[in-house]
């Protein structure tokens, strides 16, 4: 067992594949897909004739969702080397706190977003006291941004797996 190693127990061999890689970046697909899905099926019905109700989805409701998405391309712009690379590796300086600001950027913009559309559910839909087919739309938004935040996370731990694969082609 390594020295090096935060905890006690080693890492599972099947982590290290290349097919867990593709596996985790389908399903941050799957997730972010998942994700728009259920707010565009809540906007679709929310202009249908099978919405009774006067409230519709409207821009306000799309900001947290553009946060969101806006946050997942920043955060997975940026790789993990990146984030502990010292002033002499690429080529400037100071290139591994540029990093971590552009990371807590895009962390901000999707907490932003989620947080978005929880005030959007509760201040729209909640404190009116909405009936639930108009309440969907407001949960759609927050499962929606939650989702996206989570393919986020599974597509950068995904992409930026360390593994003897990788170090092959790079040597």
């Amino acid at each position: 067992m390594s020295s090096h190693r935060l905890f006690r127990f080693p890492k599972p061999a099947w982590l290290n594949s290349p097919n867990t890689r593709t596996a985790g970046v389908y399903f941050a697909g799957a997730l972010f897909s998942l994700g728009f899905f259920f707010f565009v099926d809540a906007a679709t019905f929310s202009r249908s004739n099978r919405n009774g109700g006067e409230v519709h989805i409207k821009f306000v409701d799309w900001i947290p969702g553009i946060c969101s998405a806006l946050g997942m391309l920043v955060i997975n712009s940026i790789e993990k080397t990146r984030l502990s690379a010292d002033s002499y590796s690429y080529s400037g300086t100071g290139v591994a706190w540029k990093a971590r600001l552009v990371l807590f950027l895009g962390f901000a913009l999707m907490a932003g977003g989620l947080a978005g559309s929880v005030a959007v559910l509760v201040l729209k839909y909640v404190v009116p006291e909405y009936p639930f087919p108009t309440l969907y739309f407001g949960i759609a938004n927050v499962i929606a941004n939650g989702l996206i935040m989570l393919s986020s996370v599974v597509l950068w731990v995904s992409q930026n797996m360390e593994d003897d694969y990788t170090y092959n082609l790079a040597l």
